[in-house]
């Protein structure tokens, strides 16, 4: 398959509000792409709120922290620095490897592969990563991994951008891949967690199937980040789909979004929903 037919294929379901796949787990090869760009991930991607970190902390019966999808360890260190001991688990050990040298523990696995081999932990965590996860089969290994008592809190950064930059976006998308039947700019200008609600009702429902958590809650943090032109275009290449779009292709993108940007002034200011859906382990 050459990469405009992958790139066109991992976008039918994710670009068009009317056909969002609420399973994006089964995309493997999207899943675990994002290590051939690792440290423009750590260096570009947003951290998550102080406040969900603290909230998650203080709803947890302990500091022992399983993070699930670490990646590059952007959310690990954030409850590091808050005080906790964290173990991560990632299946592309080029992002593991990263995380390492930033002082992370990894263990390099799928999440439903991973054996606990005895350990428990009091929370486990997923920083924009239990979507990659299986709903069903992640929230039995993480009910087998949590003391009792303990919080599975997986969490996702979604972001709105201005309709001027999500048009650019979605055009310059359209016009590097114009087989695609996908509307990009359409997806993007869809208010953001309601575009994703589908993957959270599944996590819930995944939760639920478990038999061992209390009710799902699901718990809200906005916030705004403003990025300077290229601080933005630096992290499109990071986004799932873009890993892997030819490289003039993606500059077409790029240039496109730094263009709409410089019509804003320079500087883009997005808005933010961290998203967090939750549920102890039952005693």
């Amino acid at each position: 398959m050459s990469a405009h037919e992958l790139a066109t294929r991992q976008y039918v379901r994710m670009g068009d509000p009317s056909r969002f796949d609420p399973r994006p787990h089964v995309h493997r090869v999207m899943a675990e792409s994002f290590g051939v760009v690792a440290e423009r991930y750590d260096r570009t991607r947003p951290r998550y709120p102080v406040a969900l970190v603290n909230r998650i902390i203080e709803a947890s019966p302990g500091s022992g922290v399983l993070d699930v999808g670490c990646g590059t360890g952007i959310a690990a260190r954030q409850f590091q620095a808050a005080g906790c001991s964290v173990l991560g688990i990632d299946p592309d050990e080029r992002m593991a490897e990263f995380a390492r040298r930033r002082g992370l523990e990894v263990e390099v696995s799928s999440f439903e592969d991973w054996d606990p081999a005895g350990r428990t932990f009091d929370v486990v965590i997923a920083g924009t990563a239990w979507h990659w996860v299986d709903p069903e089969v992640g929230a039995v290994k993480a009910g087998q991994a949590l003391r009792p008592n303990g919080r599975l809190a997986p969490f996702h950064n979604l972001f709105q951008l201005p309709r001027t930059v999500a048009e650019a976006m979605g055009e310059a998308y359209q016009r590097v891949l114009p087989d695609s039947p996908v509307d990009l700019a359409a997806y993007l200008m869809k208010p953001a967690v309601d575009a994703y609600q589908p993957v959270f009702t599944k996590i819930a429902e995944g939760i639920r199937h478990a038999g061992v958590f209390s009710e799902p809650e699901q718990w809200r943090f906005d916030w705004d980040l403003t990025s300077a032109k290229d601080e933005w275009v630096d992290q499109l290449p990071t986004f799932g789909g873009l890993t892997r779009l030819p490289v003039e292709q993606l500059a077409q993108m790029q240039a496109a979004t730094a263009v709409a940007i410089d019509g804003l002034g320079g500087s883009v200011t997005v808005s933010y929903s961290t998203i967090v859906v939750t549920a102890l382990r039952k005693p």
